[in-house]
């Protein structure tokens, strides 16, 4: 099986916006790559199109994962494929506790109920076993150090930033996925949270999972280190490098990347680009 995503001239629109204008990366089994760029340039775009949000218009260009078209793939689909999101901006879910969402999302992925199943087999649907799930959970909240109380608590409601991005971290691990997409998993967190999280993410990392880092900064590179760095660009990627590419960004910032590559200064901040549906950018 073909462990790699591949990412072919992909154009994308929201809208009547077009935002991503022919990308091409591949991430292959074990490697970290990083995907940086300033405000509005497409990366959450680009997440968002390969865990397929129905807002986001594939125009051009093929995504392929494991072999498979993942582009023709519904969410729930390419998650069964190994394919996991961490949200930038994590909802809340009143009066659902985490370890009932986590066994949830956890038999959606591993243990889904047949197609067309109903009647008598329907009923006796329960997934995996109560015991085994809690065991599991356990384990994985021990391995992230996270407090046991955490999974009476409902999901994202009155949690901050950290503890947010730390669920999501818990999601991650609880998955296994093959492949994970963080969407700036470092966005609002002070120091010693974002020394959290980044603790989490190495922990969950294995030579099995390939992982597409989106960043605006720097910072979160400092403790999870990337094999490669991407710059995103006017929609597509303009520059790639190993590491040491994210420290000439943080000394030189992006414009030094537009006048290396010829784009105008100042082109795609923020305003360039339509805010996406549920405030995603």
């Amino acid at each position: 099986m073909n462990e790699q995503l591949v990412i072919a001239d992909l154009e994308v629109s929201i809208g009547a916006k077009k935002i991503l204008k022919g990308v091409s990366l591949t991430v292959g089994k074990g490697e970290v790559h990083a995907l940086m760029g300033p405000n509005g340039s497409g990366k959450t775009s680009l997440a968002y199109t390969l865990m397929g949000h129905p807002d986001y218009h594939v125009d051009a260009g093929t995504v392929t994962w494991r072999g498979e078209d993942l582009l023709k793939l519904s969410p729930d689909k390419r998650a069964r494929l190994g394919v996991f999101l961490a949200f930038q901006y994590p909802s809340a879910i009143p009066g659902v506790t985490v370890a009932s969402f986590l066994r949830n999302i956890y038999n959606a992925v591993h243990h889904p109920k047949p197609a067309g199943d109903g009647g008598q087999e329907a009923a006796k649907y329960t997934g995996i076993p109560l015991a085994k799930f809690r065991k599991l959970m356990e384990e994985k909240m021990r391995i992230l150090r996270m407090d046991s109380a955490f999974a009476a608590r409902y999901v994202n409601e009155g949690f901050s930033g950290g503890e947010k991005k730390r669920l999501e971290m818990l999601q991650m691990a609880m998955l296994n996925p093959s492949l994970a997409i963080l969407d700036e998993t470092d966005s609002g967190l002070d120091i010693d949270a974002l020394r959290t999280v980044a603790e989490g993410i190495n922990a969950t990392l294995s030579p099995e999972m390939g992982v597409l880092m989106i960043t605006h900064y720097q910072r979160m590179l400092n403790y999870v280190t990337p094999g490669f760095v991407h710059v995103l660009m006017d929609g597509r990627i303009v520059m790639s490098g190993g590491e040491e590419l994210s420290h000439q960004l943080e000394a030189n910032g992006y414009d030094w990347v537009r006048e290396q590559v010829g784009l105008p200064v100042g082109v795609l901040d923020e305003s360039g680009t339509p805010e996406p549906v549920g405030k995603h950018a």
